[in-house]
């Protein structure tokens, strides 16, 4: 199969998943339970997420498939779809390390336009801890290293039964 122009390998989503064989698969999920806004739909048309973790567990990558569900100008991923994944991905990055967390600022600097079906790969790691405030970056690259958007977030550590109490869950 051909994406892009990249030989793929066939999974049985259709898709090519192509990733280096030091990164270990993680279990979607096992990782986020019932929090997958984002990556909710496994076979969907309009975002496909895998995670891996890297390097000893220090950064953890996704690799993300824009389906034309994610459409905003003609034959481009939307960029509220390109910020969502962003979210996702970027709490998942303090998840991953056991620090219940949420977003409390997200800046995304979109770099050039995302073709649609296109297997992009994200990856993100964990600049600063400082208390409750966690300071992770990452980027969104094509198979052929081209930068589409890079983004930056703060993270907050949240006590989870004092933040659902909150919410009167």
């Amino acid at each position: 199969m051909k994406l892009n122009g990249q030989e793929g390998i066939m999974s049985n989503d259709g898709i090519g998943w192509d990733t280096p064989p030091q990164w270990q698969e993680l279990d979607q999920r096992q990782l986020i339970g019932s929090l997958r806004f984002v990556s909710g739909e496994p076979h969907g048309d309009r975002l496909r997420l895998r995670y891996y973790l890297v390097d000893d567990a220090h950064t953890l990558a996704a690799r993300v498939w824009f389906g034309p569900g994610a459409a905003g100008p003609p034959g481009h991923a939307h960029g509220g779809s390109i910020a969502a994944v962003f979210d996702e991905v970027l709490g998942l990055t303090a998840w991953v390390k056991e620090y219940p967390i949420v977003v409390a600022n997200l800046n995304v600097n979109f770099r050039t336009a995302l073709p649609l079906e296109t297997v992009t790969t994200l990856m993100t790691h964990v600049e600063s801890f400082v208390g409750r405030k966690i300071s992770v970056r990452g980027e969104l690259r094509g198979p052929d290293e081209t930068l589409y958007a890079d983004a930056s977030a703060l993270l907050l550590v949240i006590d989870p039964e004092k933040f659902a109490k909150k919410a009167g869950v």
